[in-house]
């Protein structure tokens, strides 16, 4: 299992810290204009990743939103394991905001969510309509870091492609409203992160889903994060998805050196087994981090959840 030894671990003292400087001017100016549009919409739609809901709440949005009618939308429930998606749909009721499963690709959950709104409401607008302010919509806004599927959300929600789509974060720049149906209209927001990430398991679980850039981290390094977690949760998927025996994992993991240089040595079977072969039989880091990473957001790895409700 020898390879050139890695720019990215030491056998003594294991990969480096992650150090993320990330808050783009333009995330300022869209905190600054949330903050100023709230003041004319009625309710929040909190857009979530079902596979790390707290790492994608930012904080600042939740702080800003206090005192709003909210709900969350737990998106790409489809790729999260389903009794932890239940068990944050309870989590977040104890916290008295209602909490709705979404799967925006295939449309899952949609339906419910414009239900959800529509009760959330029903008592203000009846009040409304009692004032003489018969007809009026529901104006809401969609709130959401880089990356948890909001363009598609909102494609799906209204029924219209005019939301922009890409894989990269921060891809919906500029602020629109969008007619959902007779009864609620949308107000889209770019996605915006925070300045300061509280902690390094909420920049890999970020980094993982990828709403942070990929170029910001070292992709080894964040694919090694990430391997260490899954050999602890979700080991028999990395065996059936990669092709290796679970005995044979647990043998390399149970090697009389440092754990960072067993998972590390995993990491390149991996590479190995997907044929990241380069001169000299060496293993090709680089193309074996971005298999694991894009497989794992692709949800090709099986349905994964980073965070469990009883952690939190």
């Amino acid at each position: 299992m020898a390879n050139k030894k890695s720019k990215n671990i030491d056998k003594e003292k294991g990969f480096s810290k992650v150090s993320i400087a990330w808050y783009p001017g333009h995330m300022y100016k869209t905190r600054k204009q949330i903050e100023a549009d709230l003041k004319i919409v009625d309710i929040v739609i909190e857009l979530l990743d079902s596979r790390i809901p707290i790492s994608s709440r930012n904080p600042d949005i939740k702080k800003i939103t206090a005192g709003k009618r909210k709900i969350i939308v737990l998106n790409k429930c489809d790729l999260a394991d389903e009794k932890q998606n239940q068990r944050w749909v309870s989590y977040f009721k104890q916290k008295g905001i209602e909490a709705v499963l979404t799967d925006s690709n295939s449309g899952k959950g949609i339906e419910n969510c414009i239900k959800e709104i529509e009760k959330i409401m029903e008592e203000y607008m009846q009040e409304q309509s009692e004032k003489g302010r018969v007809g009026r919509r529901i104006r809401a806004m969609i709130l959401g870091i880089p990356n948890v599927g909001k363009s598609s959300f909102i494609n799906r929600i209204s029924k219209r492609t005019t939301a922009g789509v890409g894989n990269k974060p921060g891809v919906t720049k500029q602020k629109q409203w969008i007619r959902i149906n007779e009864k609620i209209e949308l107000l889209d927001t770019p996605g915006v992160l925070w300045p300061k990430f509280e902690s390094e398991e909420v920049a890999l679980n970020l980094s993982f889903t990828g709403s942070i850039k990929e170029e910001i981290l070292q992709r080894v390094e964040i694919a090694y994060q990430l391997l260490k977690v899954l050999l602890e949760n979700y080991r028999n998927n990395l065996s059936n998805r990669y092709g290796i025996e679970k005995s044979h994992i647990e043998e390399i993991l149970n090697q009389d050196q440092p754990e960072n240089v067993n998972i590390y040595e995993i990491m390149l079977e991996i590479g190995r087994k997907r044929g990241c072969i380069i001169s000299g039989g060496n293993i090709d880091e680089e193309k074996t981090a971005r298999i694991i990473l894009d497989e794992f957001k692709n949800g090709k790895l099986g349905k994964i959840t980073l965070e469990y409700p009883n952690d939190k």
